[in-house]
Parts: C-alpha cells; structure tokens; sequence
C-alpha cells in the first residue's frame, strides 16, 4: 500500500467499489450542492468534454463521457453507460475515478445514482439562480430519484410553501408527496394531470422520459422557470424546441448541448455564466426560464472524489484488487 500525503486516501492496486446503496448513504445534499457551486464558478478545465456514443444491437446504444477534469482534485473521470429506449429512460453503467498522477484506478462508482444526483442537484442549484426569488412551489412531472433529489436540493436553498406531483403512477405520486412531507416538512400533494401542476407550480420539474410529451400540457405561465431532470434518453435539440415559445433555456455545457443537436438560439448561456454574473439570470417578472442539464463530465468528478474520500474516511464500499 502506499499512502498519498494530504489527502487522506492509500490505494496502489486497491479501488474502492461503491454502489448505489453505498452513494446514498454517503451523499448529503448541502455537501453535494456545494461541491457542484463551486464546479461551477471555478475556471474551466483545458481539457474539453467529450461524449461518444454508438446505438447497438436493438433498442441499445453506448457512450463514453470523459475526462471529467476540475482544478485542484487530483483525479479524473471515464462514465461507462449503456442506454435502453422502451417503456421509460434506462441507463446503466459504471464511473471510474483515476488517480491524475498515474491513471490508477481509485473507485469505481455506480453511474445511475451519480446520475441522478449530480442531475437532481444541478437542475436545483438553476431553479435557485433562475426562478423569481418569490417562487415559492414546486411542481413535479415524473416522480423519479432526480425529482426527489431536486426537490431536497431546492429544499435546502430556499423556503418552499408546497409541492405539486403527478406521474402516470398515480400511486407513486401519493406516495412521492408523502416522502416530501415526511423527510422535508412541506405541504405536498399528488394531482391528476400535468395541467394542474401547471397552473398551481412557479418552478416546474420534468422528467427526462417524459419531457418532451409533458411539456406542451404544462400550459405557459408568465414567469415560470421549468427544470429539465436530463436528455440522455430523448434527443436534446427536441427538448429545446419543445419549450413553451421564447422560453430562455440555460444550459450546463454548451458543446454538449451542440453535441445533442441543441437549438443555439435558444440557449442564453450556461449556468456557470449565471452564477458568476456573466449572464443574467431573468430578463424581467414575466419571463419563462428553463434549465437544461447535458451532464458535463466535470459534475462526476466533483461528486465521485466527495464520495471516495467520505468512504475512505467511513470505511464505506468494498475494496477490489484487480492485480490479484
């Protein structure tokens, strides 16, 4: 074993393996908000985001999003993912953090629950910086782990008086509210169609299988800010256009967006453009908002090494030998 000094980690051929169940209970909300803040104002990585993709065999495809880089880790990222088209948006795969120094593997981390927080999280660090400061209840369409982590991230940054569900399992929904009143203490109750959330919600979340269909039955609202959960599923370029009309979409990685097929005029800036004050954030009361995550590989990075350390430091995960 071999001990790097000052960050608390010894591995030479060891890599920590931490699944799902592991990430959740490591993760916390205001820590993972903070690390995502801080990715987002630091400087640029050098290195550009890269995403490869390829359909297989089916209703299939593969891709390969690297490197995820950030100033002072000392580490990087590969996200290994499978995707299937069917009845609903199915990714699987695997993040793999490397040591930057000497490309040892460190962990391996399940890619869906990173997924979902970094997407939770992100859209939630946008609602934030780009819903009116008086926007004070959440609607959710599709009640998935991305809207229930959105909906804790939104939570922790500012007041809410109520939360609005609905899905197409309406059980779900009911039992979605129930958490959000049970872990969060807001008033939250499950409703029958997207136009109702519409009319009662000032920020309005959409799942990533279901955005595009949604959308058009959400009605627009003067001043509404919708949150995207993701388009790895659907094409981006058809999320953008599916925007209610001259809606202003923020997004978190321009190349990746133009890599989707992203609507550029549609697009004011980035998030990152937001919170350092490049861009502004509204144009006016009445203006309808919209945050569109394409998961920049920056975003694994930041939560991948804030997972390994805490799992070092907890004795978290199950350590591989792979040169055994």
């Amino acid at each position: 074993m071999r001990v790097r000094a000052g960050w608390g980690w010894d591995n030479e051929r060891v890599t920590r393996c931490l699944g799902r169940s592991d990430l959740l209970r490591l993760f916390d909300a205001h820590a993972c908000l903070d690390r995502l803040w801080h990715g987002f104002t630091a400087s640029p990585a050098r290195i550009g985001a890269q995403r490869v993709r390829t359909d297989l065999p089916g209703p299939a495809s593969a891709s390969v999003l690297f490197p995820g880089l950030l100033p002072g880790i000392p580490a990087y990222t590969v996200r290994d993912e499978t995707g299937h088209r069917g009845s609903g948006a199915v990714s699987r795969g695997v993040v793999c953090l490397h040591d930057l120094d000497t490309g040892e593997p460190l962990a391996l981390l399940d890619a869906g629950a990173l997924a979902d927080w970094r997407t939770g999280l992100s859209a939630a660090l946008g609602a934030h910086a780009l819903a009116r400061s008086d926007a004070d209840v959440l609607g959710v369409l599709g009640c998935g782990a991305r809207a229930e982590v959105l909906t804790r991230g939104l939570a922790a940054l500012r007041p809410l008086a109520g939360v609005v569900v609905a899905d197409r399992d309406g059980e779900r929904a009911v039992d979605f509210a129930r958490r959000c009143q049970e872990a969060l203490g807001i008033q939250a109750r499950s409703v029958a169609t997207a136009e109702e959330v519409g009319a009662k919600a000032e920020v309005i979340a959409v799942a990533a299988d279901t955005s595009v269909s949604l959308l058009g039955r959400v009605g627009e609202r003067p001043g509404v800010h919708y949150a995207l959960l993701g388009v790895g599923a659907v094409d981006g370029g058809e999320i953008l256009t599916g925007l209610p009309r001259g809606a202003r979409a923020i997004v978190d990685d321009t190349e990746l967006a133009d890599g989707f097929g992203g609507d550029a005029p549609r697009v004011a800036g980035t998030l990152r453009d937001v919170l350092t004050g490049t861009v502004a954030a509204r144009t006016s009361a009445d203006a309808v908002t919209a945050y569109v995550p394409f998961g920049p590989p920056w975003q694994d990075l930041t939560l991948s090494w804030l997972a390994y350390r805490s799992a070092v430091e907890a004795g978290v995960g199950t350590d591989l030998d792979f040169l055994a």
